[in-house]
């Protein structure tokens, strides 16, 4: 019995509909591997220019923010205050204002209600200044595409600028509050972060932002941060080559544990264990490091060594040792198989090279077959 042409084209439809709607759903799993942003695209999205100031005025507040009030006649209500850790102004005989997520001129008109509704002063009264005057260190939270992720300390300023500014009128740049600083804070990116998708929820809304322009050259909107905010760095699940070096959301270096003993030693003194720890630039590769280890150069008779190379893997988190001939390494330099980048806390180990070793194996056996330290040892006996 054939089918009908119709009932054919439905069949073929339907089919295609269902192959198309679960390459979608393995496109969406592998982009989020590890399942961190789940819910996140539930999240209303804001324009970027909704989150972008203009000035100091508009950026809102977070606890610890320190701001001076003038009252016209009000000198009680005047001073420096900060914000509470509960979100409030406290401000003598008033009552608490609620000012976190509130920007300046929006905290001016609030105090000015309050004024009015608690009869400080008559209707039509409008001499109310807030400025503020620091903005103050903050916590957010970071994660994916980091070397550090977790909660992170933001604009952790030092006391003494604190006394300082009490005399200023007003005014405060907070240059470690913005987002690139939040990326530093957390450890800088990983070379496999999808910098074009790069989100920031705050109060349950989310805002999507491109900061490959950070390494192209390319205008870079920077967000500026308030307690609480989060970000999400998405992985791409592949490296990057041109994410592999020094920029404001990397990091500028890192340790690496090197060893180059040609003989075992009885103690940490000897070997400088506490040298055995260097930092590095981020970008550094195999063949760099082997060079700041001691491991290449010097006299023929230590040439052909070998260096092994212990790492994590970034995106699986396993672990890999892995042993190189450095003369491979300095033939194929420009190849990532032969000379591979450096992560954080790698550990590099260089082998000495088998003339070195013979003369080892040789200078241990005339020690042996000493007849001086034969006898010595008959002696003994």
């Amino acid at each position: 019995m054939s089918i009908p042409k119709n009932l054919t084209r439905v069949i073929v439809s339907c089919t295609l509909m269902m192959m198309l709607n679960a390459c979608s759903f393995l496109q969406k799993e592998q982009a989020n591997p590890s399942g961190l942003f789940q819910g996140a695209d539930l999240l209303p999205i804001l324009p970027v220019e909704k989150w972008l100031i203009g000035d100091e005025t508009e950026l809102p507040l977070s606890a610890g923010d320190r701001v001076r009030v003038l009252v016209e006649d009000g000198s009680v209500f005047s001073g420096v205050f900060e914000v509470n850790v509960d979100g409030g102004l406290h401000i003598p005989y008033l009552d608490e204002i609620d000012v976190v997520g509130l920007n300046i001129p929006q905290v001016q008109q609030k105090l000015l209600d309050q004024l009015l509704a608690q009869k400080m002063y008559q209707p039509g009264f409008s001499g109310v200044s807030v400025k503020i005057l620091q903005w103050a260190k903050i916590q957010i939270f970071v994660q994916g595409a980091v070397f550090k992720p977790g909660r992170v300390l933001l604009n952790d300023k030092l006391v003494a600028q604190q006394t300082y500014q009490q005399t200023q009128e007003s005014g405060d740049n907070p240059v470690n509050r913005y987002l690139t600083a939040g990326l530093k804070g957390a450890g800088g990116i990983r070379p496999d972060a999808d910098l074009s998708n790069v989100s920031i929820i705050r109060n349950e809304r989310i805002i999507t932002l491109d900061l490959s322009g950070i390494f192209n050259g390319f205008p870079v909107k920077d967000i500026p941060l308030i307690a609480g905010d989060r970000l999400l760095i998405p992985s791409l699940g592949r490296m990057q080559i041109a994410l592999m070096r020094p920029s404001q959301i990397t990091p500028p270096g890192f340790q690496v544990f090197m060893s180059n003993l040609s003989q075992p030693v009885s103690g940490n003194a000897p070997a400088a264990i506490s040298k055995s720890a260097r930092s590095i630039p981020y970008g550094t590769r195999l063949l760099e490091a082997t060079m700041s280890a001691n491991c290449i150069g010097g006299s023929w008779i230590n040439s052909s060594r070998k260096v092994l190379h212990s790492s994590k893997n970034q995106l699986s988190k396993q672990a890999f040792v892995k042993v190189y001939d450095l003369d491979d390494v300095v033939a194929n330099a420009d190849q990532l198989e032969n000379n591979p980048y450096l992560m954080p806390d790698d550990g590099l180990a260089c082998f000495d090279s088998d003339a070195t070793n013979v003369r080892e194996v040789a200078k241990f056996l005339g020690d042996i077959l000493d007849p001086v330290a034969i006898a010595k040892l008959l002696f003994l006996l």
